[in-house]
């Protein structure tokens, strides 16, 4: 190619080829056996030149390299880079990843769990601990370069998502801030908004997926393509893709189906012919067992593959299906492999413990190359099943859906049983989003040559639904940043309360509030050009037609103020009546389907709340029962009687009468018609009209005809104009009332704050008082409730344990809410406090309310939690595992992650808790270490 330069281009191409290799990027490529990507040398030579960066690509494109490079600059520079993950798991990954490019001196790792080599150049931790070294003021700051947040579309987190923006707005203007992303709709949003706090930032988005994927439904023993062969299958590219015609006529058929074997004895005779086609059909679409869909997969080459089930016991029952079904996926070499990692990586698990977590049963699945992977498995586990499927020792794993976050576990395929999950409060339908991110898992960059999502079919799935799932890429970032209390202390300490005030307007919740304002004030100027025509339209010769049209639009409405008092009024008489009726009672229904003679049976539930066999229920009005003269019962309803009804005669209703028996019926409907046929019911005279007598109409209507404009001849066209006019002033104040609602919106959230906290002493204006500096050391969603707690002396002359328990309900959260059965609690000191600590909480609950603390826009208190307290005392006294974990009724990655989070809070109180005086502090720290033994203690690092 060179000979076909010009000397010129020669020239200018060697001058190119020189200063690329004088920047620190030519080094750093020499690092990889592959050539980068064009979206990562932009974003590399962006860093270079001094500028932030928003890389946003897809799963498993490699936009950590970016990360990387960042740390590759720091040390060039002889400045520090942090390198912050949103899991902890995530930052072992990353920590053991630098480790073995830099070497452990260079490379530090800080997580709620380990502290290693803190003061290293490099330092990998959780964005939480970033954002505590932020609002402590930390020594490590100092010659602090590089901060890169990995997976930073975690801010859309409503729990922990505020952290991010926290760190971001925070961080000193001289950091370099790098921003890693999944693909997000919104890129250019976020990207202006960090423009605007950060300063010149760079967004370099990457649509394309390094290996294409092919996305297929599973139908029996078919596998459907979900689009058609010659449409663009892998890319999610810009050509249109056809959804397969054969999967959408399978879907027509099976879901259209309505065959019954029932249906011969309902006298629908059904040909054999029929349903010989029936059975056939039928044996060629079912939806797949799992052993079954793991073997189709081995067969047709498609492993590993990642299992997505939303839901723990699922998982496990998976294993168990796949054992049962005798499915081997590993040679001898591969079982004897295996055998040596996890004895290796289990071996300071005492053997009585190993018992109790299910180890040998977990062996013998992962032996077999299969697993599952979720939550509830100990931290030990989960690492060993991702390092042995990164290995491709374990081939098929079966994982809830936190495994697509962020840990690096590529598969060849990816299975979703179902599309619809349990969000918390509901089965919902996942999300575009959510479908981007678990089939993002398949396809091994430089190991395979295209990766396949399979969707399990399932009746009643719509394959035109799953095709905008797979083409869809609207993942919309979205802020969940709310001030809390320990933030507000945090701030006003720092910076005053009015400069506070103006940081929070730089959150991206509020730039994305204010952008949503832009487009709704446009409309107000729409609106006000519209108005200002209309009132052109409505401008009479006369006099203010403007004033005219008032006045008509205020008999309007008092007319109708007066006809729904009118009729409020006859219900409550027909109501009134109907509660007067009395079994034997002839009545005549006015309206409706039954409208004629009846007899009451039953007068009816009166109205109210009545505690029926489901709770409480609610009813209108009295609904009596009656025999309709056509010989029908039926429970009649207070819309059948729009005016007051009374009885025009009595009967004697026979004690054999029976309702359900039409003999019964026809006797006493004849007997009805004997007894009350002949009588004509007196029609309900209409009463006056409140309109006829009410002074402020009457007042109207006179200004109305003594107005100029009443005896205009146009005046019906300028009436049409000003009711345009006003419907669209109405509009108009609406819009204006969001833009009210919307501006300011966390400001106004964080005055609140600090207005509770000012009643509580912890603020003083911009002064932070002792009570304030102490809730400054406490993080979490229950830091006010811990603060004063600590300032009650709530849980002074508590031993370890119980102080243990105690501090359970600041972090415990149930799964699920059982209110039927009261937790069981320890007994004496500990069950006192925790008592107390739920009044305490009562109190700040109605404070919260009172200064108009909205717990659902996820601000205040929750009530503690009580669910975990016996399990954290017993392992704190010292039981064993399993004692504990049989009590408790737990898995025991839930028993180690909640101990985990027991321990931080207790050692945020140590720091917290007074010095003098006081044996909590003391006690918070020996708790920390009764806790933080057997498989607690278990870590990966350090």
């Amino acid at each position: 190619m060179t000979e076909d330069l010009t000397p010129a281009e020669a020239y200018a191409a060697a001058r190119a080829r020189n200063a690329e290799r004088r920047t620190a990027l030519a080094p750093f490529r020499e690092l990889y056996d592959f050539d980068l990507d064009p979206f990562q040398i932009e974003a590399c030579r962006a860093l270079e030149a001094g500028k932030g960066v928003l890389v946003a690509a897809p799963t498993g494109s490699g936009k950590t390299i970016v990360g990387e490079f960042a740390v590759h600059l720091a040390l060039t520079q002889g400045r520090k880079c942090f390198y912050t993950t949103p899991i902890k798991a995530l930052s072992n990954q990353k920590y053991a990843d630098l480790v073995k490019r830099y070497g452990p001196d260079k490379v530090g790792l800080l997580t709620g769990d380990n502290s290693v080599n803190g003061d290293a150049p490099i330092v990998v931790m959780t964005t939480e601990v970033l954002r505590n070294m932020l609002y402590a003021g930390s020594q490590a700051l100092s010659g602090l370069g590089y901060v890169v947040m990995d997976e930073v579309h975690y801010l859309s987190d409503r729990f922990r998502g505020a952290v991010w923006e926290e760190v971001i707005i925070h961080l000193p203007e001289s950091v370099t801030l790098v921003s890693l992303s999944a693909t997000v709709s919104n890129a250019e949003e976020f990207g202006d908004w960090l423009d605007t706090v950060r300063g010149d930032t760079e967004v370099i988005v990457s649509e394309s997926r390094p290996v294409p994927l092919w996305q297929h439904v599973l139908a029996g023993r078919r596998m459907y393509d979900l689009f058609e062969e010659e449409t663009d299958h892998g890319g999610r590219g810009a050509s249109r893709r056809e959804v397969n015609p054969d999967l959408l006529r399978l879907a027509r058929t099976e879901n259209t189906r309505t065959y019954n074997p029932r249906d011969r004895r309902r006298g629908k005779m059904v040909r054999e012919a029929d349903r010989e086609r029936e059975r056939r059909q039928r044996s060629r679409i079912w939806t797949p067992g799992r052993p079954e869909v793991i073997e189709r997969l081995d067969a047709e080459g498609l492993l590993p593959a990642i299992t997505f089930i939303f839901s723990r016991a699922g998982c496990e029952a998976a294993v168990q299906q796949c054992l049962y079904a005798g499915l081997r996926l590993n040679d001898d070499e591969g079982r004897e492999r295996v055998r040596e990692i996890v004895e290796a990586r289990t071996a300071a698990i005492p053997t009585e413990d190993l018992h109790v977590l299910g180890y040998y049963e977990w062996l013998e699945a992962l032996e077999r190359g299969i697993a599952a992977h979720h939550a509830g498995m100990l931290p030990t586990f989960k690492e060993v099943v991702e390092e042995l499927f990164v290995r491709g020792l374990v081939k098929a794993v079966f994982a809830t859906e936190t495994l697509a976050l962020g840990i690096n576990m590529p598969a060849r395929s990816v299975v979703l049983e179902k599309l619809v999950k349990w969000n918390g409060e509901q089965h919902a339908d996942i999300t575009p989003g959510e479908y981007t991110q678990l089939t993002g898992r398949a396809g091994r960059r430089g190991i395979d040559v295209e990766g396949h999502a399979v969707v399990l079919w399932q009746r009643g799935l719509d394959p035109d639904h799953l095709a905008g799932l797979a083409g869809t890429r609207t993942y919309p970032l979205r802020s969940s940043f709310k001030p809390s209390y320990n933030m507000a202390v945090n701030l006003v300490d720092q910076f005053g309360r009015h400069r506070s005030r103006e940081l929070l307007e730089t959150s991206f919740a509020q730039f994305q509030a204010d952008r949503s304002v832009v487009g709704i004030s446009r409309q107000v100027q729409r609106n006000e050009e519209g108005l200002q025509g209309y009132r052109e339209g409505m401008t009479c010769h006369l006099g203010d037609f403007e004033e005219y049209a008032r006045l008509r639009r205020d008999l309007k409405d008092r007319e109708t103020e007066l006809a729904r008092q009118g009729a409020a009024q006859r219900r409550a008489q027909a109501a009134s009546s109907l509660e007067k009726l009395k079994p034997g009672d002839v009545i005549h229904v006015p309206t409706g389907k039954f409208a004629g003679l009846a007899l009451v049976l039953d007068p009816g539930i009166p109205a109210g709340r009545t505690n029926g066999h489901r709770g409480f229920e609610h009813h209108d009005g009295p609904r009596p029962l009656v025999l309709t003269a056509e010989r029908q019962v039926k429970r009649l309803a207070s819309i059948d009687f729009p005016v007051p009804v009374e009885a025009l005669e009595r009967m004697r209703i026979p004690k054999s009468f029976n309702p359900r028996s039409p003999q019964s019926r026809r006797d006493l409907a004849s007997a009805l018609r004997s007894k009350a046929g002949h009588i004509n019911p007196d029609r309900h005279h209409r009463q006056r009209s409140a309109a006829t007598d009410d002074r402020e109409i009457a007042r109207l209507r006179t200004a109305i005809r003594a107005h100029p404009c009443h005896g205009c001849d146009e005046r019906e066209d300028h009436a049409r104009w000003a009711e345009r006019y006003h419907r669209l002033q109405r509009d108009t104040l609406q819009l204006e009332r969001r833009i009210e609602g919307r501006t300011n919106t966390i400001a106004r959230t964080f005055d609140r704050i600090v207005a509770l906290l000012t009643e509580l002493d912890y603020l003083r204006g911009n002064e932070v008082t002792d009570n304030g500096k102490r809730l400054a050391r406490l993080y979490g969603e229950l830091d006010l409730l811990a603060s004063e707690c600590l300032r009650d002396r709530v849980w002074e002359g508590l031993n370890p344990a119980e102080l243990a328990a105690c501090v359970s309900a600041l972090v415990f959260e149930a799964r699920q809410a059982d209110d039927a059965v009261a937790p069981k609690l320890p007994t004496g000191n500990a069950k006192a406090a925790l008592g107390e600590m739920v009044r305490i909480w009562g109190r700040l609950d109605a404070l919260e309310e009172e200064f108009k603390i909205n717990q659902a826009e996820g601000v205040g208190q929750r009530e503690p939690d009580l669910g975990f307290a016996w399990a954290a005392y017993q392992w704190a006294s010292g039981k064993s595992l399993d004692e504990v974990l049989r009590e408790a009724e737990m898995p025991a990655g839930d028993f180690v992650r909640w101990c985990k989070q027991v321990i931080d809070v207790l050692g945020q109180i140590a720091a917290a808790a007074p010095k003098e005086n006081s044996t909590v502090a003391k006690n918070a720290r020996k708790a920390v270490d009764e806790l933080l033994r057997g498989v607690v203690a278990y870590s990966s690092v350090g």
